[in-house]
């Protein structure tokens, strides 16, 4: 029997019984009740809250937080680093807001994607959908690759190979046996980030009024020119007010590459168990998260170490393993702290591997998004009886064998040209999820539907989305500046910088001309009307 078919019989049946019989029925009181009604999307809701919640923190929460980050204290100093990771999280406020408003009305699979699809044009969806999918794709072996590194602080003797099979091997069983165990190994993965950010927010508090072995009390000492010549503002490339904007500039183009973490929560809208109810909570905790991991962490970086510290810059241009060029691991050996840098170490570990498990979920989901969109062969629409789309997770995998490539030295300068060359993608999705919000808000105004009707209504909307769209769609082509300084220009770093900025409108217009889409007219947007409604019955019926 067809899915759609026994979804249909499962509701009739259940709604006889229980006029008969109050009592739940068998498989209701089962722990993994029936929870997918839609007929094509065949995934099942068994993500918890306490599941998305650290979902959203492990998405959020990345290497370039605890270690990358101390590269761009050395190009803008610490008040720099502060203010632009301040002003940046503004901007992901601003997406969290458009997609909370319509991802806890219409929580499917792949959501921002589709949305694009329904509210602006097919061919927006495609591309949109393409574009994620590579950049998510591509950064799993990247991270891959990172995993080793970090294991380099400790020994170089485990065979790179073995390690790539292991990462491979625990990435199949976690995203191809059950969402469940996904979920539950991506709860625990990202309680180590939590638990890392948070005590590293401590360490530095504790450290800089008094508690370390010195008796140092150091505060501020750092940010003052007295003691640090060119702080807090640091100049790059130039001298002068130039050298520090420009200096900002760095800092604030790596605060909107580290940022994120509204699009990792929607992408689980489609497997979220009473997702109206746990969807607005983990995007509004969003808000908590950018201010105390991201604004807090940026200030603790410029505190603990100058941007000028010679063992900073040594580690930074010697590629030191691991948490090896961590700030906060150099301050520690500067004061005499032997065991915190080992565990720093093993909880950016975690945080890798994490990280590469969240990107083989999103891309095998919006994988998923585009075959239920007919965006991609109808056979990728096949899920597993667990609700796993064992075709899009198998393809992600696959992509994620390119990590062998790191066996030959050639092959890695290969890979991370790969991987630059996506790096505005991130940016892109943003921009889009913005500009499909305007069409979803003027859609609602236009057929008459009150957003104090939604689930979930976001505020300052929708300025909200035009901030956003104007931020993430400038900050996509100020990313690759430097090849255009004078004497810096280099045809290779051009193309990694804009080469997907190009890709994005050529993939638009193919599809558009190809198959003839037209522009969703306001009128005509229906809201994924026959979706909803599974949805509204799903959680009137189906919830424990």
């Amino acid at each position: 029997m067809e899915r759609g078919s026994l979804t249909k019989r499962l509701y009739s049946l259940t709604s006889k019984s229980r006029q008969s019989n109050p009592e739940p029925l068998e498989w209701e009181k089962n722990e993994e009740p029936f929870t997918q009604l839609q007929s094509e999307d065949q995934t099942s809701r068994t993500l918890k809250d306490r599941h998305i919640q650290l979902i959203g923190f492990g998405g959020t929460i990345g290497t370039a937080l605890f270690v990358q980050i101390g590269s761009t204290l050395t190009k803008g100093g610490p008040a720099s680093l502060f203010l632009a990771f301040t002003i940046w999280s503004t901007f992901i406020m601003a997406i969290n807001n458009c997609l909370s408003e319509m991802v806890s009305w219409i929580p499917i699979s792949s959501p921002f994607v589709r949305y694009a699809d329904h509210f602006v044009d097919p061919a927006l969806g495609f591309c949109a959908g393409v574009n994620f999918f590579v950049f998510e794709a591509a950064l799993i072996p990247f991270e891959i690759v990172a995993f080793n590194v970090v294991l380099k602080f400790w020994t170089d003797e485990i065979p790179l190979a073995a390690v790539i099979c292991f990462v491979l091997v625990t990435y199949a069983f976690l995203n191809l046996f059950a969402v469940k165990y996904y979920g539950e190994a991506e709860f625990w993965l990202a309680l180590g980030k939590v638990i890392l950010a948070i005590g590293l927010i401590c360490f530095t508090f504790i450290t800089m009024v008094g508690g370390n072995p010195h008796r140092d009390a150091y505060g501020f000492r750092y940010w003052k020119p007295s003691n640090v010549p060119g702080a807090p503002f640091a100049e790059f490339i130039k001298e002068g007010s130039l050298g520090r904007f420009l200096g900002f500039l760095a800092c604030l183009i790596q605060a909107s590459f580290t940022i994120a973490g509204p699009d990792y929560v929607a992408m689980t809208a489609g497997e979220a168990r009473k997702p109206r109810q746990v969807l607005p909570k983990a995007f509004n905790s969003v808000f908590y998260r950018l201010t105390t991991f991201f604004v807090l962490g940026s200030l603790s970086v410029g505190i603990v170490v100058p941007y000028n510290d010679p063992d900073l810059l040594n580690a930074i241009s010697n590629a030191h393993p691991g948490a090896g060029a961590s700030p906060y691991v150099i301050a520690m050996q500067h004061m005499g702290i032997k065991v915190l840098p080992h565990i720093v170490n093993a909880l950016v570990l975690t945080a890798v591997y994490s990280a590469g498990n969240s990107y083989v979920y999103c891309a095998s989901r919006t994988l998923y998004g585009l075959a239920l969109e007919g965006k991609m062969p109808r056979f990728l629409t096949r899920c597993t009886g667990r609700g796993v789309p064992i075709y899009c997770v198998g393809i992600t995998l696959a992509i994620s064998a390119m990590a062998f490539l790191q066996l030959s030295n050639n092959a890695a300068v290969v890979l991370n040209w790969f991987v630059n060359l996506v790096t505005a993608s991130q940016l892109l999705n943003y921009a889009t999820v913005a500009f499909t919000y305007t069409r979803f808000y003027a859609a609602l105004k236009r057929q008459g539907i009150s957003r104090d009707s939604l689930p979930h209504k976001s505020f300052w909307q929708p300025y909200s989305a035009y901030y956003a769209l104007a931020g993430t769609f400038t900050m996509a082509f100020v990313g690759g500046y430097t090849v255009f300084l004078p004497g810096n220009w280099n045809i290779p770093s051009f193309l990694f910088s804009y080469t997907m900025i190009g890709i994005y409108p050529i993939l638009f217009m193919g599809w558009k001309m190809i198959h003839r889409t037209k522009w969703r007219s306001l009128e005509e947007i229906d809201f994924f009307e026959s979706e909803r409604a599974d949805i509204d019955r799903y959680e009137r019926d189906f919830t424990e």
